[in-house]
């Protein structure tokens, strides 16, 4: 066949900086039901495509892992990418990503090389690794940055996100953080909600967290508040008919505060409502929630 019809194939690439987790991303695909390809060359995407909307109700989800083991790799991946859309595929090319630190601590605890490190420092091979796959990562729908995130939550998280919805539509990921932890890398949009009050000097509240009653309340109260989460979700359902249409599967929401235990929880929890009464499948994630 030269075509994929709409809903036919429902086709993931996955890559990444190596060390950044691109092996969980497969597993947790597999999980929930795709069928995946890895070490694929970039040359054979098109065709393994082919063979996947021809391969019936066993290939309909496909997801294919590329990496820098596979030779001539990534010589035009967003070329291929292109040429797969002309052909009436629709790809989508998720991206996984990590801080060089912790991709060096990772490679030092599984003692192994770098595989473009050659003769020389494993900082050298992640950069020639970057330099490589800067066109990729600019491209990709879905980024994953797993700086702070282990396996486990790592698992969840492409789980959740790739889970086939009861309904069709643009699903949400709802996450708090502390800006005092940087700013997450994988977040389509970021809110700061730092001009609430701070429950952490509220005593009776300083130990609990967003989730908890008294802290949610205590945040939803302030002036503000509801006024923000109401316009931010209105922005955000706004804009969900567009992304549909441009091919967007999966958008993820950042908010943040200064610790991301308090006021960006109890934020996250009542905008994921929101976008859930809406119709729009959202999952909340608490990055620094257990941090202080």
């Amino acid at each position: 066949m030269n075509s994929a019809d709409e809903g036919e194939l429902d086709l993931v690439i996955v890559t990444g900086i190596s060390g950044g987790g691109r092996s969980t991303v497969a597993r947790a695909l597999e999980n929930v039901g795709y069928y995946v390809v890895d070490n694929l060359p970039e040359s054979l995407v098109a065709q393994a495509a082919e063979l996947a909307a021809a391969g019936g109700s066993e290939t309909r989800r496909t997801a294919m892992v590329l990496d820098v083991r596979a030779r001539a790799f990534m010589t035009d991946l967003v070329g291929v990418i292109e040429d797969l859309r002309k052909a009436g595929f629709k790809p989508h090319l998720v991206f996984v990503d990590a801080d060089d630190d912790v991709i060096i601590r990772r490679f030092e605890k599984v003692r192994r090389a770098h595989p473009l490190q050659g003769d020389g420092l494993l900082g050298d091979g992640i950069a020639a690794e970057r330099r490589l796959l800067e066109p990729a990562r600019n491209s990709a729908d879905t980024l994953f940055d797993t700086t702070h995130l282990n396996e486990n939550q790592l698992r969840d998280r492409v789980e959740k996100a790739f889970l086939a919805p009861s309904t069709p539509g643009l699903q949400f990921t709802c996450m708090s953080f502390g800006f005092k932890y940087g700013i997450p890398r994988d977040a389509d949009y970021v809110a700061d909600v730092r001009f609430l009050p701070n429950p952490y000097w509220v005593p009776s509240l300083r130990e609990h967290t967003g989730t908890d009653e008294a802290v949610s309340d205590y945040v939803l109260d302030q002036d503000g508040a509801e006024a923000f989460v109401e316009a931010y979700a209105s922005l955000l359902l706004g804009t969900t008919e567009g992304f549909e249409r441009e091919g967007k599967r999966y958008m993820t929401i950042a908010i943040g505060c200064t610790g991301g235990k308090h006021r960006s929880v109890a934020i996250t929890e009542e905008l994921a409502r929101r976008l859930g009464d809406a119709g729009f499948p959202a999952n909340t994630h608490h990055r620094d929630r257990g941090n202080e």
